[in-house]
């Protein structure tokens, strides 16, 4: 396969820092690029520090630097939008962050992933729990009308350390004043969790204390239930693994292909 059968060439469109450590950042879209609501694609910036030993093609080839990142747009979209935390030092964030709009940026043609709405059957009550860029896919599965159509309740929990982190507040509050989903924004329960200062109307524990001690249900005003509650898990590989160990001894399953449970996962990072 040739470079230009793996990949397309994306131009940067528009970058939005929320803190020192996290912005999001919109490319333009190739025609051909197809997604589920929940996905990952697979990102590559240019690698400006390779050396430049080997032949041109293969310098080429390895001076680009691959990540995944899940998908923050909706799938009718014509852009595509990511969320990303700057890592220190990090080989990909640390140039990622420095592009501007204008800026190239690579895009694998397939798209990767499972936490996709179509791994459960039936259900009533879809929790999407979200740490901190663990966020972006559940923008995406919100920004698809079938959600909101097969669910009687969304409830979407976004955990983050300081207030400053609560990403995409504004649009997520907005579904109630938009001429698509005012009509069915009433179903969206939205709990955020801010870790480490005061904030009026947050809860303060961590996602998996939250759900260990049954506060979580007893503030949205729902029961995690094996008949009604289809469960999704995006963010830092603790919270996932944890969440998902305290579910699965309350009875919730994994949902696997060709298996529907309770469970979707995805570590982000």
């Amino acid at each position: 396969m040739s470079t230009s059968d793996k990949y397309t060439t994306e131009t940067i469109t528009d970058v939005r820092p929320w803190t020192d450590g996290l912005f999001s950042f919109r490319t333009t879209r190739d025609r051909g690029y197809r997604f589920v609501p929940g996905q990952f694609a697979r990102l590559g910036v240019r690698d400006r520090d390779h050396d430049t030993l080997g032949a041109p093609s293969q310098r080429a080839q390895d001076s680009i630097v691959w990540r995944a990142y899940s998908i923050a747009s909706a799938a009718h979209d014509e852009h595509l939008e990511f969320f990303s935390v700057v890592v220190p030092g990090g080989a990909f964030t640390s140039r990622l962050s420095k592009l501007r709009e204008g800026d190239e940026i690579f895009v694998e043609r397939k798209s990767y992933g499972f936490l996709t709405t179509d791994r459960f059957e039936a259900g009533k009550d879809l929790w999407m729990l979200a740490t901190g860029t663990g966020l972006a896919p559940f923008l995406s599965i919100l920004h698809d009308f079938a959600t909101w159509e097969s669910y009687d309740n969304l409830i979407l929990v976004q955990s983050v350390r300081t207030q400053s982190e609560l990403a995409y507040e504004d649009l997520i509050r907005g579904f109630d004043r938009s001429e698509y989903y005012a009509q069915f924004a009433h179903k969206l329960r939205y709990v955020r969790i801010v870790t480490r200062e005061p904030v009026p109307g947050t809860l303060r524990d961590r996602v998996t204390k939250l759900v260990a001690s049954g506060v979580l249900e007893e503030n949205v005003g729902l029961r995690l239930d094996h008949e009604r509650s289809r469960i999704m898990l995006c963010g830092n590989p603790e919270m996932v693994e944890d969440s998902r160990r305290i579910l699965i001894e309350r009875g919730f399953r994994m949902s696997r292909r060709g298996d529907p449970g309770h469970l979707a996962v995805e570590n982000y990072w």
